[in-house]
């Protein structure tokens, strides 16, 4: 086999390679000689059919076989002989071949860049902390009595208003006909909640049990069925029930209907919850100051094809959001190749912390296990009940599915890891600072 360098820019080579012709033909009398020992052919016995019969019998499907291993292996050869990792699947090209010549073929990669991570000992990293305050253990309890107050509403004999919830059916119609989902029977609705299209709960509002009223409204254009988004509508609907909240006091009762022994068991227990919920969002708030630091600190090149896939999924993520109305400010009236420019260096910093914090994990052996991955995994068909064995095995029988499961493992260990060897200092923030700066964060990054 002969190697020509043919290109070396930055993290793109592109090689040249010749394969001898007598390579090829040895590789295919030796897959023909393993076919001769079980080949049976009419009129043979089995084994002892001549070599030029199966030449011609299976000659071209031997050679495309051989011709295919030859590329993959020849071509994982001159990667390893030159010591390159690539960083994705090499692009090969056939130049020139017939049978009896030399096969030439042109072997094109991005290899992955030499990443030398900083002294993660130097590293001054924060670790943040979010306080719960007693106001915000009590303001959650008072949801909760609200909560109750609504299941355990009751009817009156009265106009319903905002915050009532009212029972009826409703039959809607789009030019004059009935539309799939329109109609329901004994719905519930509250009055305020915005559950259903904007201008629909307004107009249920002053109307007593036992009244019909017809709602307009206009489909709003990011409603996601196509049929429907932007058309004008009409409900006939029947109020059936007005019900009122029920007051339901933070007490010793309210405690006890919720199985706890007594009302500070259960502000216990709702101070533990908030708090399991705001470390969740303290390591976030942590662990994404830990990657800005980390992405100050390095800035080495990387591949191209990896920017382009993850700049893809970006993509992906803002064309739905922007079909369903969620698109933000800053890329409002941009076309499609305007927003992929500003959101490229937004790739290039995925790919570039992915690429380090795998190189720290590998360089620190840092691995996820077979048991953290089964737990994951089990959590993961936990959210699909009744399916969960099935769930599971498709996870099992896909590897990139379960990728998907060992890649938020790995990183979350590297993390960890990363936190252990800086030093860190504890930074108390409140709940509301966590979240304007998680917002800032969400927008920046698109």
């Amino acid at each position: 086999m002969q190697v020509t360098e043919l290109s070396n820019a930055g993290l793109k080579r592109e090689f040249k390679v010749v394969v001898p012709a007598a390579s090829i033909a040895a590789g295919v009398a030796q897959r023909l000689s393993e076919i001769a020992r079980d080949a049976a052919l009419p009129g043979f016995r089995p084994g002892k059919v001549p070599m030029p019969v199966l030449q011609k019998r299976f000659g071209p499907a031997v050679l495309g076989e051989v011709l295919e291993k030859t590329v993959s292996e020849s071509s994982s050869q001159a990667m390893q002989d030159r010591g390159l990792r690539p960083a994705m699947q090499p692009r090969v090209e056939v130049t020139a071949f017939a049978e009896g010549a030399d096969l030439e073929y042109k072997l094109a990669l991005e290899v992955l860049p030499d990443v030398v991570p900083v002294d993660l000992k130097t590293l001054e990293l924060q670790r943040v902390k979010i306080k719960v305050e007693d106001a915000e253990a009590e303001k959650a309890l008072a949801r909760m009595a609200e909560q109750r107050g609504k299941a355990k509403a009751a009817p009156v004999e009265r106009a319903s208003q905002a915050g009532d919830i009212v029972v009826i059916d409703f039959v809607g119609r789009v030019d004059g006909k009935e539309f799939a989902g329109g109609a329901a029977s004994d719905q519930r609705l509250e009055l305020g909640s915005g559950q259903f299209v904007p201008g629909f709960e307004d107009q249920l509002a002053g109307h007593a049990p036992g009244a019909r009223t017809t709602v307009k409204i206009v489909f709003p254009e990011a409603y996601p069925n196509e049929e429907l988004k932007g058309r004008p509508a009409e409900f006939d609907v029947t109020v059936k029930q007005v019900l009122a909240p029920v007051a339901v006091a933070v007490d010793e009762e309210m405690a006890k209907e919720l199985g706890f022994e007594d009302l500070e068991t259960l502000r216990g227990a709702v101070r533990d919850q908030i708090g399991r919920e705001y470390g969740e969002l303290a390591r976030l708030r942590t662990k994404r100051m830990l990657l800005d630091r980390l992405a100050e600190a390095h800035a080495f090149d990387v591949p191209e094809g990896m920017v382009e896939i993850e700049l893809q999924a970006i993509m992906s993520n803002f064309e739905r959001e922007r079909s369903m109305g969620m698109e933000d400010e800053g890329t409002r009236g941009k076309a499609p190749e305007q927003v992929a420019s500003d959101f490229r260096p937004i790739a290039q910093r995925r790919v570039r912390l992915g690429l380090l914090l795998s190189e720290i994990g590998r360089g620190n052996n840092i691995q996820v296990t077979q048991e953290e991955t089964n737990r994951a995994l089990v959590e993961q068909a936990r959210r699909y009940p009744g399916q969960e064995r099935k769930v599971i095995e498709q996870f099992r029988a896909n590897p990139e599915m379960l990728a998907q499961i060992r890649g938020p493992l790995f990183e979350d260990k590297v993390i960890d890891f990363i936190l252990e060897m800086a030093r860190t200092t504890e930074a108390s923030m409140t709940i509301e600072e966590v979240t304007k700066a998680q917002a800032e964060d969400d927008k920046a990054a698109g």
